[in-house]
């Protein structure tokens, strides 16, 4: 069962806000925007995703999809026909899939430094994955299954994200099967008006991601916050509830 926390408008009868945090994050990451923003007329839903906080990792290596189906899940049991939604990095993809599988469900989308980009990769690491996969299937092919173990586990170690060497276990091919999913077909079917939010110091989604984002989806607008990082809603909270509660009524 999937951990939650519902923060609620001082009258009770909010608009509903659904919050998706990043990888490795947790609903307490995501609690001081909530607790900034319910008391200004929203009833806010704040989800620890499966693998991390409170909620056990999924019973099998999961990509964006099933993660969309599991908020799906959710706010259909939360009774909530329709919703804004606020994602953040990884959380971003999984609003991304929404935004363009479930178009009636969403009132607004707001996109917080989100991931489902694809990276831009020099040639010599294109050179060096395309090397890697080819050895790796192939000691797969000939049943050398331990080598090719071990030679997937010194890839990683050597050349893999932070991210990918703190999972374990079915979140790592989790991590796997989330980042090689290209989300920008997705963001062209977005029909919910957009508002993406972005620290204009963000390393991990980096500002050129969100510009590409603002002229993939049809009704997107950036709004960029100087000095921010990768977690610019924590570096600049006044300006983001500023912004989203704005966005939000308007």
């Amino acid at each position: 069962m999937m951990h939650t926390l519902i923060l609620s408008a001082p009258n009770g009868a909010g608009v509903p806000v659904v919050m998706l945090h990043g990888w490795g994050a947790n609903i307490e990451l995501m609690k001081p925007l909530a607790q900034r923003l319910a008391p200004l007329g929203y009833d806010i839903h704040l989800l620890d995703l499966p693998g991390f906080g409170q909620t056990a990792p999924p019973p099998a290596a999961w990509g964006v999809p099933d993660y969309a189906a599991c908020v799906l899940d959710y706010v259909n049991g939360a009774n909530l026909s329709q919703f804004h939604l606020i994602g953040h990095s990884f959380g971003g993809r999984i609003s991304l899939y929404l935004g363009a599988e479930h178009p009636d469900r969403l009132l607004k989308l707001a996109l917080i430094d989100s991931a489902g980009v694809p990276n831009k990769q020099p040639p010599i690491q294109r050179a060096r994955l395309t090397a890697y996969k080819a050895i790796r299937d192939a000691l797969y092919g000939v049943g050398a299954k331990g080598l090719a173990d071990r030679l997937r586990a010194w890839y990683g170690k050597r050349y893999g994200s932070a991210d990918f060497n703190a999972a374990g276990g079915v979140m790592r091919d989790t991590f796997l099967k989330v980042v090689n999913q290209n989300l920008l077909p997705f963001a062209a079917r977005i029909k919910a008006p957009t508002l993406l939010l972005w620290g204009e110091d963000d390393q991990d989604t980096p500002l050129w991601q969100a510009q590409v984002l603002e002229k993939t989806i049809p009704d997107a607008g950036l709004v960029t916050f100087p000095g921010a990082g990768h977690y610019s809603y924590l570096d600049k909270p006044a300006d983001t509830i500023r912004v989203l509660d704005y966005f939000f009524k308007h």
